[in-house]
């Protein structure tokens, strides 16, 4: 021990079992640098790059493990409307004016806007909890139709009372169509259950 300790200059090194690593600690910190900059980047995205000049390049899988040990998994981003710097200013001055609004006040608030339902199917992802290899079985299957089958575009109206009854859009939302729903439509309903004192909410829509 004595003489290992002296030849090794201190505690000594003993052989490690199992197979060493490819890859240098340099590597694994421009793979956590290139995910970081560019989340889209997948595992065959970063293994074209030259992530450590002296040894030849990894493998996706290699590549993919040293991401996944920091926490980096792959995921399904959500999706969100891009709102600029302009309008996310305005929406947070717009929270602090009425952060302490009371309750009578809110009730006063008629919300407004469009849906999309499809005739067939549904619109989006839909998951299903099947056995292994039985992708094709048709019982695991969702049957689909080109187009959609078609589909039904709603206008609605929600407040403290309920909603108002559904209008149907006729193809595409114009400005005069959308007139003609709030006269009447929304105008007639919302007197009728708050008075003339209500506050009118809808989006930011060219046409309204």
């Amino acid at each position: 021990f004595l003489k290992r300790w002296i030849d090794q200059g201190g505690v000594p090194k003993f052989r490690k079992s199992g197979r060493p690593r490819s890859t240098s600690r340099l590597f694994g910190r421009n793979v956590l640098h290139l995910s970081r900059v560019n989340t889209c980047l997948t595992a065959v995205d970063i293994a074209r790059e030259r992530c450590d000049p002296p040894n030849p390049k990894p493998s996706f899988r290699t590549i993919r493990r040293r991401l996944q040990a920091a926490g980096l998994n792959g995921r399904r981003p959500v999706k969100k409307p891009i709102i600029s710097t302009k309008n996310r200013k305005a929406r947070v001055e717009w929270t602090k004016v009425h952060k302490y609004w009371t309750k009578k006040e809110w009730e006063d608030i008629l919300c407004s806007d469009e849906s999309k339902h499809m005739l067939f199917g549904k619109n989006g992802i839909q998951w299903i909890r099947r056995p292994q290899d039985t992708r094709f079985n048709p019982k695991y299957q969702i049957p689909t139709m080109k187009h959609g089958g078609g589909n039904v575009i709603v206008w609605g109206l929600v407040f403290r009372l309920g909603m108002c009854p559904l209008r149907r859009i006729q193809g595409i939302m114009d400005k005069f169509q959308y007139e003609c729903i709030l006269e009447n439509s929304m105008r007639p309903y919302a007197c009728n259950s708050l008075g003339r004192g209500f506050i009118f909410q809808q989006n930011n829509d060219l046409k309204h």
